[in-house]
């Protein structure tokens, strides 16, 4: 036997275990490797990059919606469209944040109203998301219900109850002053407003609405108001304010700390909003238009607070609401201390929605 041959095969044996070898570990590495979905980054909820200009939308809509309650339920595009006719002009109620608001009648003949967020807008979904997670937990007959939503592709679509009286803004400002809601009844929508404020306020982790003003109030058939439109609401932690680096809410409404460079939402930044809505309701003036006063030009909590500070309330008044009389008088006078106590240019100065609450029940006890 030639003495090459047991060492050319235990050479060959050698080279066969480690490579018998070497394909186990490749195997069982192969197998150990963590799929995309089990990645311990995924496990820790880091969110995945959205592109800003051009974001897939479609690639949300599954985890979307798991944080919403249960009982809210959602509707198929196929139904609303139904509802509106093909999201008809002819059924269009108003604008509401990045969208516009419908009127529509479900199979089951319940009317709502349908908001459609533009598809272009992406802050419109993340309203969307705030909106649908706040609403579905508040029970107050001062906030609208949410009934139901619908997220089909890139569309974001929310169902409200239905208020036949539409807006306030439309009573305010888009009727003939024939059409005039009366002073009484202004005095008890901003009841109603400051109460569905002070629950916001008040729960254990306080919500700041963030744009109050008179298109997110809604009036029902006997025109008690219900706040709307909670997309730019956020919640407060333990440190009783929201940390934001952008301002949010509408020209007119906003209290002057946000001009200051103090951004934080707090409470009383509903606050001043709040005290803004109520001039607007006795002046029927438009926040966000200014007032000339001696040839210059102001905003209208300036101009309240000169002529507050003059005792010239009658001046304020839209004309022909108030009749004369003592109880009428004390009650605009009453009406505009309140007012002006809400619009103080120092927070602390400015009363809690709680203490609001108190002041208009006495008022509307003038009034009644």
């Amino acid at each position: 036997m030639d003495y090459k041959t047991p060492a050319i095969l235990a050479a060959t044996a050698v080279s066969s275990m480690f490579i018998l070898i070497m394909l186990l570990l490749v195997m069982f590495a192969c197998r150990r490797r963590p799929a995309i979905e089990d990645h311990p980054l995924r496990a820790r909820n880091f969110p995945d990059p959205i592109p800003s200009s051009s974001p897939d939308l479609n690639s949300v809509t599954e985890t979307e919606s798991e944080s919403f309650d249960p009982s809210i339920p959602q509707t198929s595009m196929a139904e609303l469209s139904v509802a509106t006719n093909g999201f008809s002009p002819d059924l269009i109620l108003g604008d509401g944040s990045f969208g516009q608001v419908y009127r529509a009648e479900l199979p089951n003949g319940v009317v709502v109203a349908v908001k459609k967020l533009s598809p272009d807008a992406l802050q419109g979904f993340r309203e969307f998301t705030a909106e649908v997670e706040t609403l579905s937990r508040l029970r107050h007959p001062n906030i609208v219900r949410i009934l139901g939503y619908c997220i089909s592709g890139s569309d974001r679509i929310l169902i409200y109850e239905f208020l036949e009286n539409r807006s306030l803004d439309y009573w305010l400002h888009e009727t003939p002053s024939s059409y005039s809601v009366s002073w009484s009844k202004r005095v008890s929508i901003a009841h109603d407003v400051a109460k569905g404020l002070a629950y916001l306020h008040g729960l254990p982790k306080p919500i700041i609405h963030r744009d109050i003003k008179s298109s997110n109030v809604l009036l029902d058939s006997e025109f008690v108001a219900h706040i709307a439109d909670f997309g730019l609401a956020r919640r407060m932690e333990d440190s009783r304010s929201h940390i934001s680096t952008q301002v949010a809410g509408t020209m007119g409404y906003m209290p002057p700390e946000y001009w200051g460079g103090n951004t934080a939402a707090t409470v009383k930044a509903d606050v001043y909003s709040f005290g803004v809505l109520m001039l607007e309701m006795a002046t029927r003036r438009r926040p966000n238009w200014p007032v000339k006063v001696d040839g210059k030009e102001v905003g209208l909590a300036q101009w309240a607070v000169m002529l507050e500070g003059q005792n010239r309330y009658y001046e304020m008044v839209e004309s022909g609401v108030v009749g004369g009389g003592g109880e009428n008088e004390k009650s605009v006078e009453e009406y505009f201390r309140i007012a002006c106590l809400c619009i103080k240019e120092t927070m602390r100065e400015r009363p809690t929605m709680i203490q609001v609450v108190e002041m208009l029940e006495e008022l509307c006890r003038v009034d009644a």
